[in-house]
């Protein structure tokens, strides 16, 4: 299955608060995942059976090492107005209190993060190699894994940090199958080796 993309300007405007007005009151296809990717509105299908298989190894390992006032989330937006961005990150990691605080009944700031997983599906891929990298990057989110089924040249992890002025710095990059090591405040090594490929 494909993405959907819709273009904004038809439909009142492309400023931000434009943006998520649409975002906020269109009645979009039930059970669709849609962002704002760089200004335009994606609506993609839910994700595919491995996709969700890696998810659940992920959140398992890391529910082992949270404290208890954190949670894991999976259908949670994450706004970053400066990228016209709002992602909803296969994995959300953040302070529970951040729902409750939040302006917005519907996102929370991406800066609110410790960390976001992505995991690539056919439809999504460059979204989360290209325009998410530089948005969590730009917000400022501390680490943010990549988990790629759908790398040319064969599946791979890559663990992002330390942004800089809208960049990140590659902490380690490898192929399924590897162990990746998140740094704290998770301070846990993860196994890539279940992780099922395409």
């Amino acid at each position: 299955m494909s993405a959907l993309t819709v273009q904004p300007e038809s439909r009142g405007g492309d400023s931000w608060d434009a943006l998520v007005r649409l975002w906020e009151e269109m009645d979009w296809p039930e059970g669709c995942k849609v962002e704002i990717i760089e200004g335009i509105i994606t609506v993609a299908p839910t994700p595919a059976n491995q996709h969700n298989l890696i998810a659940g190894e992920v959140q398992r390992k890391l529910y082992s090492v949270l404290p208890d006032d954190w949670g894991i989330y999976q259908t949670q937006s994450v706004a970053v107005p400066s990228r016209k961005g709002m992602f909803i990150p296969d994995l959300l990691v953040m302070p529970t209190e951040v729902l409750s605080e939040s302006e917005s009944v519907y996102y929370v700031p991406a800066a609110a993060a410790e960390l976001v997983v992505e995991i690539t599906s056919p439809s999504n891929a460059s979204h989360d190699r290209i325009a998410k990298v530089a948005g969590y990057a730009q917000a400022g989110v501390p680490l943010y894994l990549l988990i790629d089924a759908f790398a040319g040249g064969g599946p791979t992890v890559t663990l992002y940090g330390e942004p800089s002025d809208g960049v990140y710095r590659v902490l380690q990059a490898g192929k399924f199958g590897d162990t990746f090591r998140l740094p704290a405040p998770f301070g846990i090594d993860l196994d890539t080796s279940p992780f099922p490929t395409p």
